[in-house]
């Protein structure tokens, strides 16, 4: 199939699950090492803090910390499921945020895995993507904490799913996690090598 994205004038073509911009190659040189063969998308962020393990467990493990650490122009709210608990396997959790013009998003998550204090993981239940995996690992080092989330994720729509998230979604995510490092540093504090 071929697809023609009007606006930017290229031709979107898809063979087996591999995509092509053919007349940007470096972007799509770029994203097909952050893509799988499935149209999956795989990112990971890391940052070292200078705290305990449990301080740092205690505060990402309440989602209530996790609208202190989203950009406030994307308004994201709890809507059900928190009530200011920690996370616990089963848990669900609902939330609305506007992470693109203005649009609202619907989302509700579910805590599938706990290993307290080194490991969680939630699970898209319904929202904005195919599939949501998100793994939240914390490892002791000298003088702190690594924390490192995994995601992998899928987008809707096939094809333009994947136009929309080589244009947006993977260019939001990464400004997403980059301003929250900036502000968990901000509470936390930054590890100096």
């Amino acid at each position: 199939m071929i697809f023609r994205h009007t606006q930017l004038e290229n031709i979107l073509y898809r063979t087996n699950t591999r995509c092509y911009f053919l007349s940007d190659q470096a972007v799509i040189t770029e994203k097909i090492k952050n893509s799988n063969a499935m149209g999956s998308h795989s990112l990971k962020y890391s940052q070292r803090i200078p705290v305990t393990i449990e301080t740092a467990w205690n505060f990402f493990s309440s989602p209530v910390n996790l609208a202190r650490i989203t950009p406030p122009e994307m308004y994201f709210r709890i809507t059900d499921g928190s009530a200011g608990q920690q996370i616990y396997e089963g848990m669900l959790i609902t939330y609305t945020l506007y992470p693109f013009m203005m649009l609202p998003v619907k989302w509700e998550t579910e805590i599938t895995k706990v290993d307290r204090p080194f490991f969680f993981e939630d699970r898209q239940k319904s929202g904005p993507y195919e599939s949501w995996h998100h793994r939240h690992l914390f490892r002791e080092i000298p003088g702190g904490v690594e924390m490192t989330d995994l995601i992998d994720y899928t987008m809707p729509m096939g094809a333009f799913g994947d136009l929309v998230d080589l244009l947006i979604v993977n260019r939001r995510l990464d400004e997403v996690f980059a301003y929250r490092k900036r502000t968990v540093g901000e509470i936390l504090g930054v590890m100096t090598s």
